[in-house]
């Protein structure tokens, strides 16, 4: 029997009390391309090994999802499923880091599958082009081990934890807004979920999304890295997960603080929603009584035009004729001298780049500019373009 010295207090193991390595094979390759992970004390051979028999869904490959699947695929995750719909846009490519201006038009999936090979070819890629709806994202949750949610919208972050509540699988969660990021992991080994923090989702229109809000462009592969993180963590076992606390982010002063969060049995669901919350990730927003769509206004051109965005975005394109009023500027004298030039008894629509700002603009331009006959148009100068 062999003894050794162990650390500094003098204490002996025995080989003939150690447990048994587990049997492992990597190939040289692996050996060649992992050797930082295999020598990390607290890590090595066993959480390599476990990375490796992983299958991994990320939600979106936009500016989440960029730096997930980066660090995951170099990481070494054995299977990497990644679903989005969309295609890449040169607005993206200010923060979305796997993508080249080469990119554009392409979609997405297809194009970060493409670059992570290329990083990785030793681990599987399987891009999926397409929408996770309520049809699909069961079978889709419960074929992976661990999912991590890179989307950017309410009723896809609902449907991800509710199917991850019901298939039994760890979500990964990220979200991000302007300077400022939160990330945490939900429904780990019965923990808290999404609904425990956030029970219902936020009213329609109330909240901006990036393109509305804008957001800077490092902030995202901030809270992804963080978000890679905890998916290794989850899969290796090392560490302590983000469960059951919620991690807030302030990139203007490089801050973070935790907030601890419990269970809320009363928000686990038992069946997803007979009406699929999902599928409105995937169709138009349908227009309210304030609300006009694009066909509509451009079946009535006569109607006042009030452009209600920043300059910068009105030099990108606009819907002429019309005037200029950033919505900062509707409550001020110098947007009451702009609207002068305007009847208020008038039919008149505002709008903004996607429909949000615009219906916010509606009760200054009736309260204080007493224009009554306006409305908003439903997804505002990008639904105008698209059509």
């Amino acid at each position: 029997m062999v003894t050794r010295p162990c650390g500094k207090t003098g204490m002996r193991l025995t080989t003939a009390n150690k447990p048994p390595a587990p049997t492992m094979s990597f190939t040289p390759d692996e050996l060649a391309r992992y050797q930082r992970h295999l020598s990390l004390s607290g890590f090595g051979p066993e959480a390599q090994a476990k990375l490796q028999a992983s299958r991994v869904l990320v939600i979106g490959a936009g500016g989440l999802g960029c730096p997930i699947l980066l660090y995951l695929a170099a990481a070494g995750v054995g299977k990497l499923t990644v679903i989005d719909a969309d295609v890449v846009d040169v607005s993206n490519l200010q923060r979305q880091v796997l993508f080249t201006t080469d990119d554009v038009g392409q979609p997405k999936a297809e194009a970060a599958a493409r670059r992570l090979r290329a990083l990785n070819s030793l681990i599987e890629i399987v891009p999926l082009v397409g929408r996770l709806n309520r049809n699909n994202a069961l079978e889709l949750i419960r074929a992976h081990d661990v999912v991590v949610d890179g989307s950017d919208n309410f009723a896809t972050r609902y449907l991800v934890n509710d199917a991850c509540v019901l298939a039994g699988k760890p979500l990964i969660y990220g979200a991000i807004q302007g300077f400022e990021g939160q990330a945490s992991v939900f429904n780990f080994k019965g923990g808290p979920t999404y609904r425990c923090l956030f029970p219902e989702p936020p009213a329609a229109g109330t909240v901006p999304n990036c393109s509305e809000a804008g957001v800077l462009g490092v902030l995202p592969g901030l809270i992804g890295t963080i978000q890679a993180t905890e998916t290794i963590k989850v899969i290796t076992g090392i560490g302590e997960p983000l469960s059951g606390r919620l991690l807030l982010w302030n990139s203007l002063t490089m801050t973070s603080r935790t907030l601890r969060f419990a269970a809320d049995p009363a928000s686990r669901i038992t069946e997803l929603p007979p009406e699929g919350y999902g599928e409105t990730c995937a169709v138009p927003a349908k227009p309210t009584g304030d609300e006009l769509t694009s066909a509509e206004l451009k079946a009535n051109l006569t109607v006042q035009l009030i452009d209600v965005r920043e300059d910068w975005e009105r030099a990108l394109g606009a819907i002429q004729p019309s005037i200029h009023v950033p919505l900062g500027k509707l409550g001020t004298d110098e947007g009451a001298a702009a609207l002068a030039a305007l009847d208020p008894t008038k039919d008149t629509v505002a709008y903004c780049a996607g429909g949000v700002r615009s219906l916010k603009a509606l009760v200054p331009l009736r309260e204080r500019h007493g224009f009554q006959a306006v409305r908003s148009l439903c997804g505002g100068f990008k639904a105008w373009t698209d059509r």
